[in-house]
């Protein structure tokens, strides 16, 4: 996996604007990043950030940097594209940020945006294909430094329904709970279950190797005087 992301680095124009009070500006910022440091959730880490905290944002970013590349690049062919998709998904968490409420868990919330920018680049691919012919050809980097055995799972999760895939990857990859699936997903808990049962099965299946002919299912072999040997 490609462990190096870009630096990501919002400027001033990017953040979340507070009103300022007569205290200096090196002692609110060191006031801010104080308390920023105390906080230890994502959901406070996320408030303190909607309010001005740079700090509490670069806590997030660190935190979720390599699971939202992960995300990305185990569901597009070329690595410059889960790049530049992880930090379309950054700059979205910054402009929402002003509107951002706490109902739900920050990680479901910010796969949902990953998500939704994952639907809008693949509807985006799909009409240069559609209207000016433009297919990508190139190699996968991953599947070429991968071992045999990872490049044939991948090739079986491939072969799954793409719902059944998505709540398999989203299960077993990004580690969603069942009801994150269902709110990510929009679907009801029970057919985020009944789904992941089944694509686990399918999966299983796929990766179990041909079943090999028992010499007593062979074919008998005929010598030169006809009989059998």
């Amino acid at each position: 996996m490609h462990e190096a992301l870009p630096v990501f680095v919002p400027n001033s124009e990017t953040l979340p604007r507070t009103v300022m009070n007569e205290t200096p500006t090196n002692q609110a910022s060191a006031a801010g990043h104080a308390g920023a440091a105390s906080i230890t959730s994502d959901e406070q880490l996320m408030l303190a950030f909607s309010k001005g905290s740079s700090y509490a944002f670069d806590e997030l970013f660190s935190r979720y940097k390599q699971p939202i590349y992960g995300f990305f690049r185990r569901r597009l062919a070329e690595s410059t594209q889960a790049e530049e998709l992880t930090q379309e998904t950054f700059f979205a968490l910054l402009r929402a940020a002003a509107r951002y409420e706490p109902r739900a868990l920050f990680r479901t919330y910010l796969y949902a945006i990953g998500y939704k920018i994952l639907r809008a680049h693949r509807r985006k691919a799909a009409f240069r294909a559609t209207f000016f012919g433009q297919q990508n050809f190139a190699p996968d980097p991953s599947k070429q430094d991968a071992t045999e055995s990872a490049l044939w799972v991948r090739r079986a999760v491939e072969k799954l329904e793409p719902m059944d895939r998505e709540i398999l990857l989203l299960r077993e990859f990004e580690q969603l709970s069942y009801a994150e699936i269902a709110d990510l997903l929009q679907l009801p808990l029970n057919t985020v279950r009944s789904r992941l049962f089944r694509a686990r099965t399918a999966l299983r299946n796929l990766l179990e190797p041909p079943a090999v002919p028992s010499t007593k299912d062979a074919p008998q072999e005929i010598t030169q005087k006809g009989e059998r040997t």
